[in-house]
């Protein structure tokens, strides 16, 4: 009787742990994986990516040109550079506008706008704010803007009349622009986070709890153009090659479904304002890297954070990570867009990378 009820308690514990073996395996397969990727050339650098669901195409803006991208058959539709009409081919962020014009911001170069083959470039003597562009957002109104390294411009479609804001921000150096569900604009800057709502202007920065604390005592940056009109690169490390430390400075703004605020900072890690105050998320909890650049969201609200140490994936709960280790061609993850069947697109050095199921 005994030896009866052993095996029967044996055979029991064999099925439960294979249960729970097959749950495990099947919970690990429904992460995401990176799937494949497509290098663009070993010094080249993808910036921007951006997709334009109405085409079904993921736009990537590189060091060398834009490439059109077919999201259905990833293969390659068309390529921009300066000999098509694009005004320089070093391009930092593709907007996409209400009558579907692509907005190329390029490195020195301006803006320069496309549709149906035809291109029109806009310089600072057009009322762009500057010849450096690294952000593109539409508002609810129809107007589009744009952040550059001299302040942002608000875009009227109709008329073309730029308006251009400087003074109004905590800082002119603009990387990333969101707008909320009540048209208000937030600008990630080199100085924190500004945000327009219309009428009045508001500002955070790091002594209001943007960015975490200085936990690892890294150096402070000298690479910024704070207070001054002084052209810079965008290299996070010291000179002796060193990770840096710079929580005022905002790569990229994002405006979650719940009207809650992400920025990505400067060794800062992620930082989130729900209103009222900001609460910041860091490698201790979970983020590949402190230094975030690129912000995304899945139409579930899963969260992926670009950082210099891989794409990091946040459920709400659970952080998951990816690198070159897994896939990734290289660690630092400058650009990120989820597109409509709901695949991740990471632009890093050397291409970019597709994370799905």
């Amino acid at each position: 009787m005994r030896a009866t009820t052993l095996l029967l308690f044996f055979a029991l514990f064999l099925a439960c742990s294979g249960a729970a073996r097959a749950e495990t395996k099947s919970a690990a397969d429904a992460l995401p994986r990176v799937i494949e990727t497509f290098e663009v050339g070993e010094n080249i650098y993808a910036r921007a990516v951006t997709v334009e669901p109405n085409k079904n195409a993921l736009w990537v803006g590189t060091s060398a040109g834009v490439h059109e991208i077919d999201l259905a058959t990833r293969k390659v539709r068309n390529t921009f550079t300066r000999a098509s009409g694009l005004a320089n081919e070093y391009v930092f962020a593709v907007g996409v506008d209400k009558d579907g014009y692509k907005w190329f911001g390029t490195n020195a170069g301006g803006v320069s706008r496309y549709r149906d083959g035809k291109w029109k470039t806009f310089f600072p003597m057009h009322g762009l704010a500057d010849y450096w562009v690294y952000a593109f957002a539409n508002d609810r109104k129809g107007d589009l803007w744009i952040g550059t390294w001299a302040g942002a411009n608000r875009v009227d479609l109709r008329t073309m009349k730029f308006t251009t804001y400087v003074k109004e921000l905590i800082n002119e150096w603009v990387y990333g622009i969101a707008v909320d569900k009540h048209d208000r604009v937030w600008f990630g800057t080199e100085g924190g986070v500004s945000m327009f709502d219309g009428k009045a202007w508001r500002a955070w920065s790091h002594k209001d709890g943007l960015g975490a604390p200085n936990a690892d005592k890294l150096s402070a940056s000298s690479n910024t153009g704070l207070g001054t009109r002084s052209r810079h690169d965008l290299g996070v490390l010291s000179a002796e090659g060193t990770l840096t430390y710079n929580p005022n400075y905002v790569f990229a703004v994002h405006v979650a479904p719940d009207q809650s605020v992400w920025a990505g900072t400067w060794g800062g890690g992620v930082s989130r304002f729900d209103g009222a105050r900001w609460h910041n998320y860091t490698t201790r909890d979970g983020l590949a890297g402190n230094i975030v650049y690129s912000i995304a969201q899945e139409s579930s609200g899963v969260l992926w954070f670009g950082t210099n140490n891989g794409v990091t994936r946040y459920d709400g709960k659970s952080w998951r990570s990816y690198d070159k280790k897994t896939g990734l061609l290289e660690n630092n993850v400058y650009a990120l867009a989820v597109a409509p069947n709901g695949d991740i697109w990471a632009g890093t050095k050397r291409g970019v990378t597709r994370i799905g199921r």
